[in-house]
């Protein structure tokens, strides 16, 4: 949620209603959704070239550390899916129009504010490496996080200014003013702790002339939060004469906060202010009015969910969840975050709204890929009720086949219906889905993905699916990828491995040789791409196109209960880094040179690369501009550039003299090349 101008106005009378505190040796409750767009946002990362999730991965580790030193116990609450209600539908794709608007600015070199990808599942990731405690509530998680906090006696971290509402009995910790990065010690001890801002709810009741706190809620959806807009509710305001103490220059939304809190302080409770609200408005508008401030004003109380019973034990209970009648499993993994809120609001709502990347805007958005995907995973949930057990497919009305995806359409949002398709009759009741055994849950995923068990059996278990997701994609792609993406993306894969060698004891000679000489190299070439460089379009819209098959492909592998492990995603893709050697593989860098330093890369490398390689459409190996010209090749005759022992066939733009350790071998024999590059 949100009220529209709260939060600039409470941290502009900060010496009112805020307290400052010395962090330590306290339970914490964390808005989980908050603290990971904080911290994406507010650390320097790039954003451009769809994620650095290593170094994402790094500052989150860092926030935490921060809070072990301090003695500080984190607790994550994570949102799940929409709410059943679908009341935020419209403030849904408000953001996802401003989004598209942001991801657009960034593609040609403005700023802007949009999430990677990933970078949801990289968070949980880290949480679970850190062993930091973490629910995934079934919808919006504000309530519940209050509830817990106010069980537990202890603040909440967030940046939500609906916390400047709830009655919250140790405060509210605004994430803009918690100093993790400033750990301090307490004088004349050992003992560190974090500063912070801490609001008080009574502070601002006592600005307002003492004000009933219960009086707050209605506040927050007659200024205008998530859940409520009603135009009517404009209505009110412009009758009402609203008091303010001083003239307010700081525009309309702090004007309408302040003059709103000084009218409902001359009101005793709730009821006697929400009665002068409708004696201004419409005797044929008040009574629905009426019903829906109260149901809005009701968001504001206590939750019947106890997340402690699921920190404490593992039982997560949530009387909405239950009464949908979904599945155990399902809602298990929910709570422990093994599925995602997309599973949640398509099993739930029939619709999923598609994240917006940094891509190329006049393409065909970057998720029309990965559709077959999610087509599977419909099906799979579509049957999720017992009634239909035993229910043909062709006894289904068509409707009942059909799901939305809200997604973007050049520099606008569009609702599509997409169908679910038939699975076989092992697969057709999501209740029993875990029950499937291991072989044919793998097999519908890799039919899924396209490809073949044969071809992952070399490749590490850490890599399998990610391996059989590129396959997927270079079959797929719309915007068609080169060599250069492949060997880019497939060295980027490296990081995760060369990472572990160099961490890992008794490998010292690996450590200080090539491993470590690649993984430094890899380090240099990721810096190159910022800040600054203009970002290649075309390249951005092919990885974002990974990007969504790699989404879609672990979101249908965690609904099947992972037949393929779940990679590692906070060294499997660098977006600076591929970029970065996108451009060296067009300019100046072989992959067999690069290589060459570390042995065992060039190996692991050479199965990744015969295992996409067989997937791939033949012109990727073949030079550039020599495909369909006569011309051409007459004039280049008898000069190309070899296809090196990795099993890649280089750019020949890619040419340098022999003093470049990134340097290509020249060869004769133009005709022999292309018969040896033109692979199936």
């Amino acid at each position: 949620m949100g009220i529209r101008g709260l939060m600039s106005f409470v941290e502009d009378h900060s010496n009112e209603f805020f307290t400052d505190l010395k962090l330590r040796d306290t339970k914490i409750i964390i808005d989980g959704y908050a603290l990971f767009h904080r911290l994406c946002f507010n650390s320097n990362l790039e954003l451009r070239y769809g994620g650095d999730y290593d170094s994402f991965a790094e500052v989150v580790e860092n926030f935490f550390e921060s809070l072990f030193a301090c003695n500080i116990c984190p607790y994550v609450v994570l949102d799940g899916g929409c709410d059943i209600s679908d009341k935020k539908l419209i403030t849904l794709k408000d953001r996802a129009r401003e989004k598209i608007q942001m991801a657009h600015s960034l593609s040609i070199g403005g700023g802007g504010c949009v999430c990677p990808l990933l970078i949801r599942e990289v968070f949980l990731q880290v949480l679970i490496k850190l062993q930091v405690c973490f629910v995934q509530c079934f919808s919006e998680a504000d309530r519940d996080i209050m509830t817990l906090a106010n069980h537990w006696n202890c603040p909440v971290l967030s940046s939500d200014s609906d916390f400047c509402i709830f009655d919250l009995k140790t405060g509210f910790c605004p994430l803009n003013g918690f100093q993790w990065r400033n750990v301090n010690t307490i004088k004349g001890t050992q003992n560190y702790y974090i500063p912070a801002k801490c609001f008080s709810l009574d502070a601002l009741c006592h600005y307002f002339s003492n004000m009933n706190k219960a009086l707050l809620p209605l506040f927050a959806v007659l200024c205008g939060n998530d859940h409520i807009n009603l135009p009517i509710i404009e209505t009110f305001l412009s009758k009402v004469r609203l008091p303010l103490r001083v003239t307010s220059s700081k525009g309309r939304r702090h004007h309408r906060v302040l003059g709103l809190l000084n009218w409902l302080s001359h009101f005793a409770d709730p009821t006697e202010a929400l009665d002068n609200v409708l004696k201004y408005l419409p005797k044929k508008d008040r009574e629905n009015v009426k019903e829906l401030l109260c149901c809005s004003m009701e968001e504001y109380q206590q939750s019947q969910v106890k997340l402690q019973d699921f920190f404490q034990n593992g039982t997560y209970v949530c009387p909405d969840a239950l009464n949908l009648g979904l599945p155990e499993w399902v809602l298990v993994a929910l709570s422990k975050g093994q599925l995602s809120p997309f599973i949640s609001d398509a099993l739930v709502l029939r619709r999923t709204i598609l994240q917006t990347q940094v891509e190329n805007m006049q393409r065909p958005n970057a998720h029309k890929i990965s559709q077959p995907i999610r087509q599977v995973i419909y099906g799979l949930l579509l049957n999720s009720l017992s009634h239909v057990e035993n229910m043909s497919w062709s006894a289904l009305p068509h409707q009942s086949l059909a799901f939305s995806e809200v997604e973007r359409i050049h520099q606008n949002i569009k609702t599509s219906i997409v169908h679910a398709v038939e699975l076989p009759k092992d697969h057709s009741d999501l209740s029993k889905l875990t029950k499937v055994s291991f072989i044919r849950r793998q097999m519908l995923l890799l039919e899924t993905l396209k490809v073949k068990q044969t071809i992952l059996e070399p490749i590490p278990t850490s890599l399998k699916l990610p391996i059989a997701v590129s396959c997927y994609w270079l079959q797929h792609a719309e915007a068609k990828a080169k060599l250069h993406h492949l060997q880019a993306l497939l060295l980027g894969m490296l990081m995760g491995p060369l990472h572990a060698i160099i961490n890992s004891p008794g490998k010292e000679e690996l450590q200080e040789g090539g491993a470590k000489m690649l993984y430094e190299e890899f380090q240099r070439v990721k810096k190159l791409t910022w800040p600054g460089r203009r970002l290649d379009l075309d390249t951005a819209h092919i990885f974002c196109q990974w990007q969504s098959c790699l989404q879609m492909g672990m979101y249908l592998n965690q609904l099947l209960s992972t037949p393929l492990p779940e990679p590692d995603l906070t060294r499997l893709y660098s977006g600076s880094l591929v970029h970065g050697l996108c451009q060296q593989l067009l300019t100046s860098a072989s992959v067999e040179s690069l290589l060459s330093m570390c042995p065992e890369a060039k190996q692991l490398y050479e199965h990744l690369f015969n295992a996409t390689k067989s997937y791939a459409p033949a012109e990727l190996f073949l030079p550039k501009g020599k495909l369909n010209s006569k011309k051409k090749r007459k004039k280049k005759k008898g000069t190309t550039w070899s296809k090196n022992r990795v099993g890649t066939a280089s750019d020949p733009r890619c040419l340098y003299e022999g003093s470049n350790r990134f340097g290509l071998l020249m060869v004769e024999n133009l005709e022999e090349h292309t018969e040896a590059t033109n692979i199936e």
